[in-house]
């Protein structure tokens, strides 16, 4: 396979991941999806398996749990079935049996706080966040209401492994060509507080007005979603962002009274931990949110 065909595979594969995520409360047409991207379902399949490891039925049943667990946290306000319906199932029983499997708990039981402990060796298993002493109960989020951003893209399955290849490619992909206004923002598809950090899908994103002819040519490209967020600007090390996060599902948003959605959240680098040796960090975290 030369680099071009294998370019435009990847291209492909991502764009059916993107599709999966942004259509994950709803049924997912093969049929349709196929015709959409001009291929056969059988090359489609082929394709993603290829690239991912793992089938898109697979993928589809994994991200609705994901997306389900953590609603199930944050919108205390909704009933099992309306989270359910959230995430893509129409039949209550076959949610409360895939959930089941998934985690080893009940969704009544995950939202007395089964998932703590599951959150906790999920962190444990990570070997990096245990150290964090950050205190984050002071705190406090700006409400915004976010436009949506074009950003080019690398996908990485994995929250520890290869992130930082991952973003040196795209900074030297910026510094070969001499891109000046740029942001550099991690898309979080996947909340990784309830996700096993190697199968968590990090996006490492470049949104720039600049080159786009080039930028188009060599990566995918997606829109991360407008919308109202609540954004938490701060400063540390690379370990303690997993335990913010945790903090700002399990501890804000249950404080809070406000519940998430299905859109991703996504951290803006003001400085990058990933490309200094001092392994800190400038961000703000962007969660979306309704009331």
């Amino acid at each position: 396979m030369n680099k071009y065909t294998l370019q435009k595979n990847v291209k492909i594969a991502n764009s059916i991941m993107y599709y999966i995520y942004t259509h994950i409360d709803v049924n997912i047409d093969m049929d349709e999806l196929s015709h959409n991207l001009g291929i056969s379902k059988f090359y489609m399949h082929k394709l993603f398996k290829n690239t991912f490891g793992k089938n898109i039925y697979e993928s589809i049943k994994s991200i609705r749990l994901q997306k389900a667990a953590s609603l199930l946290l944050t919108n205390k306000y909704s009933t099992i079935s309306e989270v359910a319906n959230l995430c893509g199932y129409s039949s209550h029983s076959s949610f409360i049996k895939a959930f089941r499997n998934k985690f080893d708990v009940s969704p009544k039981e995950w939202r007395k706080g089964a998932y703590k402990k599951y959150s906790n060796s999920i962190l444990k298993a990570s070997n990096i966040s245990t150290s964090s002493t950050l205190d984050f109960s002071k705190l406090s989020a700006t409400i915004v209401d976010m436009p949506s951003m074009k950003s080019y893209y690398i996908r990485n399955s994995g929250y520890i492994n290869n992130v930082k290849e991952t973003w040196q490619k795209l900074y030297t992909l910026i510094l070969n060509h001499k891109v000046k206004n740029y942001k550099m923002v991690a898309l979080l598809h996947d909340n990784p507080t309830i996700t096993d950090l190697n199968n968590c899908q990090y996006i490492a994103c470049i949104i720039t007005d600049e080159q786009e002819e080039l930028f188009t040519k060599r990566l995918p490209k997606f829109k991360i979603s407008d919308g109202v967020y609540a954004k938490f600007d701060l400063q540390g090390y690379g370990e303690d962002i997993l335990r913010f996060i945790q903090w700002v599902y399990h501890d804000w948003l249950v404080d809070s009274e406000y519940e998430t959605t299905t859109k991703p959240s996504f951290i803006v680098y003001h400085k990058n931990n990933y490309l200094n040796d001092e392994n800190l960090f400038d961000i703000s975290y962007y969660l979306s949110i309704k009331f």
